[in-house]
Formats: C-alpha cells, sequence, structure tokens
C-alpha cells in the first residue's frame, strides 16, 4: 500500500491548522455547535474563527477574511449559507489553501439551480488545486489527531475502524454505539453530495491508513464504477470493507436522490460488484459494525467450521441454527477432542456439536480447557462461545463464604479478570477467531473486561455467528483474489436508475 502521507486527503485528516467559518456567539447555531465539538475534542493547532463583524468567537480570536489569517492554514470549513460559499472558496484558493470541508447544504441535491452551484465549487476547486470534502456533509473525525469538525462530541477512544458515509448520521451517531462495544473510529469521513472526493478516494486512503484494520461504507450510490471496482479489489487483499448499501429499492432510490442527489442502481448490480471486489455486503446498520467489530478484531479463519460451545442449551441451539443459515457448517470434532471433552465435561452435558454443558465443574474449565480443546482440532475452523458470569453472583458466592466486603468485592475482581483474561488469549494462541455472545451488555464487569482485551462479544447468538460467517466469507474473498492474477474491469454504469 502506498504512504498515506502522500494520499491528497492525508492533510484533511491531520490538518496543523483550521480556519473556521459559520460559528459565532449564538451557542446554538450549526457552526458554534460543530466548533464547539472541534475544540472539545481538544484539537492542537491553532484554530481561527472567519467572521465579518465579530472580534472573538468562543474565546478565540476571530478574522473579517482568510486573507487577515496570518498563516496559510491547513483546512478550511464552512458552515455557512449555500450562495456565499463558492466566492468564499474563491477566496481560500487565492490565500493558498488546498484543503477544505463544506458542511453547508443546498447544492446538488436541490435539484437543477444547486447542481449549478456544486459545479461551480468544483470549477473553483480546480482552479486552485484544492481538495475539498462534501458539500452537504459533517466532515470527519480522527481520534487519534484530536480532530472532529462533527457537531456530535466524540468520546470513543480512538479505534480501528475506518468509515466513508454518504450520510454523516452513520458517522456521528455511530459515536455512542461503538461505545456499547468499547470500540472507535480510526477515521471517518461524511462525505455528502461527493463533489470532488467520493467514497473510491476514502477506500484508498483507509486502505493505506494504518491504524485502519476494517473499513465500513455506508452507500446511497458509486458515482466512479470502474474505479471503485479497481481500488475496492486492491484494498480487500489486504484489508476487510464492509458495505451497507441503501438506493436497490423503489423507497431507497427516492431517498437517496433527495438526501445527496445520488442516483442509485439496482440491488442485483451492486451484490455481484461487492462479490467480485471482495466487499461484504451488511444487510442492517448493526451487521454493518457488527461485522466492521469482528473483521478488524479477529485472525481470519481456514474455512467455515464452526465450534458451538455453550452452557445454555437454548442459545446454543440459537448459534447453532444461525450458523447453518449463514452458510457455516457445524463442525464434527475428532476422536482426539471428543475423548479429551469426555474428561472435563459433567456427565449429562452433550459432547455434539453445540458442546452444551449445562454447568461447569470448575470455571477454569469452560473458559480455558474445552475451548482449547476445540480450537487445537484441525476440523474446527472458528469458535463460538456464550458468556455469562455475572458479578453480583461471584461477589455473593464470595461472601458467602465468610469473606469482609473489600476483600470479597477484591476476589470477585480477581477471579472475573482471571476468567477474562484466559478467553482473551484463545484467538491470539490458536489463530483462529473466537467470538462471544451474551445478553448481557458492557455495563457488566465480565464483559467490559472481555471486550476491553480485544475480545468480540455481540448481543445475541445470531448477531455473534452472523459476524463470524461474514469473517469466513472474507478469508474466502481474500484467498480468491490473492490468486487470481488479473482480472479485466466490467464496464459498470452505477448512476442509471
Amino acid at each position: 500500500m502506498a504512504n498515506p502521507k502522500d494520499n491528497p486527503l492525508y492533510r484533511i485528516m491531520h490538518p496543523r491548522s483550521i480556519a473556521f467559518w459559520g460559528a459565532s456567539h449564538n451557542p446554538m447555531g450549526m457552526g458554534s455547535v460543530q466548533l464547539s465539538a472541534l475544540l472539545e475534542m481538544g484539537f492542537e493547532g491553532p484554530v481561527y474563527p472567519i467572521h465579518p463583524k465579530e472580534k472573538q468567537v468562543m474565546g478565540l480570536t476571530a478574522y473579517e477574511r482568510i486573507a487577515d489569517v496570518p498563516e496559510t492554514v491547513d483546512l478550511a470549513v464552512f458552515v455557512l449559507p449555500t450562495q456565499v460559499v463558492p466566492e468564499i472558496l474563491e477566496e481560500c484558493g487565492k490565500a493558498g489553501v488546498k484543503r477544505a470541508i463544506v458542511v453547508s447544504a443546498g447544492f446538488g441535491e436541490m435539484g437543477a439551480e444547486g447542481k449549478v452551484l456544486q459545479q461551480r465549487l468544483a470549477e473553483i476547486a480546480r482552479r486552485y488545486d484544492i481538495r475539498f470534502i462534501g458539500p452537504n456533509c459533517i466532515g470527519v473525525v480522527n481520534p487519534a489527531h484530536k480532530l472532529n469538525t462533527t457537531f456530535f462530541p466524540y468520546t470513543a477512544k480512538p479505534g480501528f475502524i475506518g468509515m466513508a458515509s454518504q450520510s454523516g448520521s452513520f458517522v456521528t451517531q455511530m459515536f455512542e454505539h461503538l461505545l456499547k462495544f468499547g470500540i472507535g473510529f480510526s477515521q471517518a469521513f461524511s462525505v455528502g453530495n461527493e463533489a470532488v472526493t467520493d467514497i473510491t478516494d476514502c477506500i484508498e486512503y483507509l486502505g493505506s491508513c494504518p491504524d485502519t484494520k476494517v473499513i465500513g461504507l455506508y452507500i446511497e450510490a458509486i458515482r466512479r464504477g470502474r474505479e471503485f471496482f479497481r481500488v475496492a479489489r486492491e484494498v480487500s487483499k489486504v484489508k476487510p470493507i464492509v458495505a451497507y448499501y441503501i438506493g436497490g429499492s423503489e423507497a431507497g432510490r427516492k431517498a437517496a436522490k433527495s438526501h445527496t442527489g445520488a442516483l442509485a442502481g439496482p440491488d442485483a448490480i451492486y451484490d455481484g460488484i461487492f462479490k467480485q471486489c471482495g466487499i461484504i455486503r451488511a444487510e442492517t446498520v448493526e451487521e454493518l459494525f457488527d461485522f466492521c467489530y469482528v473483521l478488524g478484531s479477529q485472525p481470519l479463519p481456514k474455512g467455515n467450521r464452526i465450534a458451538v460451545l455453550t452452557h445454555s442449551g437454548g442459545p446454543g441451539a440459537s448459534a447453532a441454527d444461525a450458523a447453518e443459515r449463514s452458510g457455516m457448517t457445524l463442525a464434527r470434532f475428532s476422536e482426539k477432542s471428543v475423548e479429551a471433552l469426555r474428561k472435563v465435561v459433567p456427565h449429562t452435558a452433550s459432547i455434539g456439536n453445540p458442546v452444551d454443558l449445562t454447568f461447569n465443574r470448575t470455571p477454569n474449565d469452560y473458559s480455558e480447557t474445552m475451548p482449547r480443546i476445540l480450537l487445537q482440532d484441525d476440523e474446527v475452523d472458528c469458535l463460538w462461545m456464550y458468556l455469562l458470569v455475572p458479578a453480583h453472583r461471584v461477589y455473593k458466592s464470595i461472601l458467602g463464604m465468610g469473606k469482609s466486603p473489600e476483600e470479597t468485592a477484591a476476589l470477585a475482581e480477581m477471579f472475573i479478570e482471571s476468567q477474562a483474561s484466559a478467553i482473551a488469549h484463545l484467538a491470539p494462541e490458536s489463530g483462529k477467531p473466537v467470538v462471544g455472545s451474551s445478553f448481557m451488555l458492557r455495563s457488566e464487569t465480565f464483559i467490559k473486561m472481555l471486550q476491553d482485551k480485544g475480545v468480540a462479544v455481540l448481543p445475541s447468538p445470531e448477531r455473534g455467528v452472523k459476524a463470524l460467517a461474514a469473517l469466513a466469507r472474507y478469508a474466502q474473498c481474500r484467498t480468491t483474489l490473492e490468486e487470481e492474477s488479473s482480472v479485466s474491469s466490467p464496464d459498470i454504469a452505477l448512476e442509471v436508475p
């Protein structure tokens, strides 16, 4: 992959200084909210508000025009009325500014007059060699660089999911969603109408980003079919891509056109392109991020043979059913594995697949001994586990042994930590993916510890198994792409509704 610093999007994601239009003393104005989010993120470079009247904005010295700013800034952010944006972009070009984010709406998504304005923006950008994101977007977030140009505060930690979205909500409103799993974005783009920068450009950049392990896409239409095909195939050889496409239905096409002016294509075309590119398609928003979570955190399996380990029959049966429906195969364990399991499972347990215990003889049997037996089996490619260690029950059991409350709390945390650590070592040591599911949330100590140690834990058996199936599909796609020496790009016209 190319050096990300050579990519024109690098400086949008890593600006050293920012000029900001649209913030004022009105705290509820959109520009003010976005500048507030930028400052709250702790951006470490200078920020220059541009305002025709105010001398200070949010405690920062304001400037009447970009020409008055004491340096040539790396990035300009516009939250302005539509009609004035072309004029301000031209002023930036004359001042030597080469990167911009146009948050302002009212362009290509608004019909003929808006398209003319958008074309004018693109012409100005070409004249002055400006690369910008938008218009009609909310910008970008790069947590490691303390950069957030959106209007939602980013409170998650820097993560491994790189996002490119034609909807701002699928960036900003996912901040809180990712917090549920203790993960976050590496970098994320809201591209809006894609006047000069589109999703294909973002894939190419994120493919070279060292902090990005998986790329998530929200797509309403692909504007450059041939280039998308070429870039996505190359990136998929080294990094998984998951796409959520809206626009295959009549209702979706109409919504996409009014949202960003995108002209969507039929589902069948997108299915075909995604498969040829090695892109994993998600059917729901939850799947988009479930798949990204697992594809970005787990090793690739060699096949689709899954082992199901549970101490509760219902979740295990649900996982087995989901596996078959998702194209997975329930592994047939070797005789060696069956004999090893017999030595550690209760006599009432089932040693088929699922391995269903009902109860454990000792906790370490479930968290360490049994999963290791399954993962060492050559007939097993991946493991799904049902995870349940309620902290309040652990605390109550230890307290019943006559320990003091303080000692009980310390011992309970130590026990839960040991169980989480044992499970966290399974995937790295075996080289096979391990995904857990639990109806408990991250507010439960055990789940939080697991997720913080890199174990992918999803809220239901079905979601966990479907994500493992997506991982297996990607592994197969990647092998196929690597084996194919060259494939000519088809003639794709994805903008034809």
